[in-house]
This record gives C-alpha cells, sequence and structure tokens, in this order.
C-alpha cells in the first residue's frame, strides 16, 4: 500500500489551510513506536493470531495467517506483526506440551510442596504435589488423607510413594493444569510451612476459614465462593444448582472481586505518589490473585486490573476491549496451555460480552435505567459465554436471566463486605462474647449468602426443557431486534433541524 500526501481542493497543493498530510507520520505517535499506533480491532487480530497459533500447532499456519491479513486489507504491519505472533504461539505451545513429560517415574523417598489446597472428591483427598519441579496428582485415602487433609498450597511434607504416568482422557485433563503423572502415596513425613510468603497466604486462609464457619453449612462453603473462590467443600447438590440455574460464575472470582478489592483498598492508594500508588496497586492485586490460587478467571481479571492501571499512570488509558485483548495475549504466552481451559474462556468472553454489548443491550431494554443496565449486563454476558457454554456443556440456562438480576447485585455486597467481615470474624471466633460478636458480623454476610443459594436452587427448578429454553432465547433475540429495529426506524424518520447562521 502506497501513501499519498493530501492535498487540498483541486486546484491547490498543500498551505497553511490545507496542510499536506504524510500519512507514514499519521500512524506514528511522537515517541515513534508503531505498536502505540494498532487499533483495537489489529490488537484484537494479533492475540487471535497468538491464540490459534497455539492452539493449532502447525508451522505452516503462521504464514497462511499473514496472507489471509494482507488479503482483507489490514496494514502490512499488522500483517507482518500476525505472522511474527502466530509462530511465537507455536513455538511456546510446542514447548509446554514437551514440558508436560515427566523425566522420571517410579519410587520416590523425599520432600513434595502441595501446589494446590486439598479438596475432597468420590471420597478421596484430590491433591497435587511438585517433586523435583514436576508436577503429580493424587488421590489420597486412609492414613495419607488424615495427614494431608488440615495443609494447604506451599507447605511441604516428606513423602513414599510411586510415581507413574497417566493415559487416556485423564492424561490430556491434567496435563493442561501441568500434571505430568499419578502419585500413589504410601505414607506422609513431617511438614514444614514453605516460604514466607506461602505462609503468610495460608495465615489469611485459615483466618477466614475461621471466619467462614460462623455461617450454617452449606453456606459457610458458598461464601468462601463467593468472596475468594475457594468452593471446594460446596456439596455436589449445590454445584449442580448453580450450573443449572446459570450462577456458577459466581464463585469463580472474577473481575468484580478484584474491581471490591481494589475499592476497599483505595483511600490509602489515594494517598500515595502516582508511581508508588502504581506499584501498591499491583502489589495489592497479586496478593489477592495469590489468595484465591491463581485460578484462571482471577488471572484474567488480575491482569487486565494491572493493564489498565499501568495505563492509566502513563496516561494511555485504553477501552476495556483493548485491555481485554491485551490481557489474553500476555497470559497465554506466559502458560500456552491456558488456551485448553474452559474457565478462562468463559471468563473471558463474558468480560468481552459486557465489555462491547452491555451499553447498547441496556439502551434496547425498555424502563427505568436501574433495571436497563443491569439487564443489559446480563445479556451481554449471556451472549459472551454462549458459544462456549453450547459447544462444552451444550446448554445454556434460560433461567440464567431472572436469576442473574436477583442473585448478582446480593452477590456482589456479600464480596465487598465479606472480606473485611471474614477476616474479622476469624480474628474473633470462638465461645464466649467474641465468638457471638463474630457471629453477629457475619449475620449480613449469612443473610446475603442464603439468599444468594436460595436464588439459585428455585431457578434450577424452574429451568425448562431444552426445546422450551431454545424458544425463549428465541423469543428475547426477537424482542431485543424488535426494539432495534423500531428505533433505528424512529430515528429515521426524525425530522433533522439546521441551525441558523
Amino acid at each position: 500500500m502506497r501513501y499519498r500526501k493530501a492535498r487540498g481542493p483541486p486546484g491547490t497543493a498543500g498551505n497553511e489551510r490545507y496542510p499536506a498530510i504524510d500519512m507514514r507520520a499519521a500512524y506514528r505517535t511522537s515517541d515513534g513506536h508503531w505498536w502505540h499506533t494498532l487499533t483495537d480491532v489489529e490488537v484484537a487480530v494479533v492475540v487471535v493470531q497468538v491464540v490459534l497459533g497455539i492452539w493449532l500447532r502447525h508451522v505452516l499456519l503462521s504464514v497462511a495467517l499473514g496472507v489471509g491479513c494482507a488479503v482483507v486489507g489490514l496494514r502490512r504491519t499488522v500483517a507482518c506483526t500476525a505472522v511474527v505472533a502466530a509462530g511465537l504461539g507455536i513455538l511456546l505451545s510446542n514447548a509446554a506440551w514437551r514440558g508436560v513429560v515427566p523425566d522420571r517415574l517410579g519410587p520416590f523417598v523425599g520432600s513434595a510442596c502441595l501446589i494446590s489446597d486439598p479438596a475432597s472428591k468420590q471420597g478421596a483427598l484430590v491433591v497435587v504435589f511438585e517433586i523435583d519441579g514436576e508436577r503429580f496428582e493424587s488421590w489420597a485415602r486412609g492414613s495419607p488423607r488424615r495427614r494431608i487433609e488440615p495443609h494447604l498450597a506451599g507447605e511441604c511434607a516428606t513423602l513414599r510413594g510411586t510415581r507413574r504416568a497417566l493415559t487416556g482422557v485423564a492424561l490430556r485433563r491434567a496435563a493442561i493444569r501441568h500434571i505430568v503423572g499419578g502419585l500413589t502415596i504410601e505414607s506422609v513425613g513431617d511438614w514444614t510451612d514453605g516460604s514466607r510468603f506461602d505462609r503468610a497466604s495460608n495465615r489469611v486462609r485459615r483466618l477466614f476459614a475461621d471466619g467462614s464457619a460462623e455461617l450454617r453449612t452449606p453456606d459457610d462453603a458458598l461464601f468462601a465462593g463467593l468472596v475468594i473462590g475457594d468452593d471446594r467443600n460446596e456439596p455436589d447438590a449445590m454445584i449442580d444448582e448453580f450450573r443449572r440455574s446459570g450462577l456458577s460464575h459466581l464463585t469463580a472470582v472474577s473481575g468484580q472481586n478484584v474491581a471490591y478489592v481494589l475499592a476497599a483498598a483505595a483511600p490509602l492508594l489515594r494517598r500515595l505518589r502516582s508511581w508508588l500508588r502504581w506499584t501498591a496497586t499491583l502489589a495489592v492485586i497479586g496478593w489477592f490473585v495469590a489468595l484465591t490460587r491463581f485460578e484462571p478467571s482471577v488471572l484474567r481479571a488480575g491482569v487486565m486490573a494491572g493493564i489498565a492501571a499501568t495505563g492509566f499512570v502513563l496516561g494511555r488509558e485504553k477501552p476495556p476491549g483493548r485491555v481485554l485483548a491485551l490481557a489474553v495475549g500476555v497470559l497465554v504466552l506466559a502458560d500456552p496451555l491456558l488456551v485448553w481451559s474452559v474457565g478462562f474462556w468463559l471468563s473471558v468472553f463474558a468480560t468481552a460480552g459486557v465489555a462491547l454489548l452491555s451499553g447498547r443491550l441496556a439502551a434496547l431494554v425498555p424502563g427505568p435505567d436501574w433495571l436497563a443496565m443491569p439487564m443489559g449486563v446480563t445479556l451481554a454476558a449471556q451472549v459472551g459465554v454462549a458459544p462456549v457454554s453450547l459447544l462444552v456443556f451444550g446448554s445454556l440456562p434460560l433461567v440464567s436471566l431472572p436469576a442473574n438480576l436477583l442473585a448478582v447485585p446480593v452477590a456482589g455486597a456479600v464480596m465487598l463486605y465479606g472480606l473485611p467481615a471474614g477476616l474479622i470474624a476469624g480474628a474473633l471466633h470462638g465461645d464466649g462474647l467474641a465468638g457471638s460478636l463474630a457471629t453477629l458480623i457475619q449475620t449480613p454476610s449469612a443473610l446475603g449468602t442464603r439468599w444468594v443459594a436460595t436464588v439459585a436452587a428455585l431457578a434450577a427448578r424452574l429451568e425448562p426443557p431444552g426445546a422450551v429454553a431454545a424458544i425463549g432465547w428465541l423469543l428475547v433475540v426477537l424482542a431485543i431486534a424488535a426494539v432495534a429495529a423500531r428505533r433505528f426506524t424512529v430515528s429515521r424518520r426524525a425530522p433533522v433541524c439546521e441551525g441558523v447562521g
């Protein structure tokens, strides 16, 4: 593509009134960095190329994608960047898959550290240990289970056991989580507390667990899931209700949780100078991401918050769609195996739907703003997750619309209030007056959590059969399209008033 200098009206050359414009200069910023000139769509295209390169892992793909970018008319810079991005994705993906092949199997005696918090499943305790830099998953029962159960991620023990290879579907599922094999545990010896950072994080989680115990079972497990994403102790029936009602996203830590943590820290952060405030903001985000165990959804939210904070301090604030694309690019380059994480893509697509469609859909919803905006956000999130939900789970609950409208505001209040309340109640947990005060502090959390659980249970029971749900979604789409068409027709018929000079 050649760039021509823009000229004034016919018969004139570039002059003071119609200055000549060098389009190459127009694509450069004052600091000369071309990547600052990429549009939001072009950034998204480059990130998609990285994801496709990681997913498909074929060498010829990078060239084909670059040619495709050139054919559809994207700038040469974008096409070249797409080729490099796809090639980089292919290299990183191949390296990541080579990294999940175990170096050594067989008997083991030595120190192993917990990578995840132990979780009960099918009568066993599922844990992941790191041994010599490799991750092995174990389903512990009997004496090993009792020895492991009280401990948390980061703590290390002396183990005796056998490392074995995984096969079939279990191999693929484990590899996505960087697990290279299985571990049969024969005995568990003494424990150590891990690094200073792990000790601090586990101290907070145990304190919060004590505060959660002030709620009745199973609301205590749901409360932990709402606030810090710890859903290990939720009963299977509750998990099923939240899935069938379209509310399972509430127990996965997301941008809403990160936003509430930053809002709680805002009074202190505002007192700092810009660069110190930026450093402290990143530290708060990192602390919360570590506290919630680096789940894919919170990683996405944390990286987005970090990019937004960095853009603010640099004076280069970007729209949410661009920030989301950059966050996805950073995360899949850092961990290519995230491309196969369903939870990661549910979080990404829901955020994309809210960022790109919530305002437009809210404008189409009749009624007051207090109803139109939540409805628009709920519809946008459902539109975003629809492709992943239909492909993976084969359904998209119709009751998710009213259920989210009823549950999300209350769940948000629980998230905002629950973290400080849970920690304070945990410090007071016990018998006597302190225990009574802890119960009183947690009363709002208990009421909010019970409301969310009740909405999920009722919505799961009211979810219609698949065919009826499909008809319901079709009616929702037709209603939105009818309102949009009507408003478009009215806007075209509206008279145009010109000012009189």
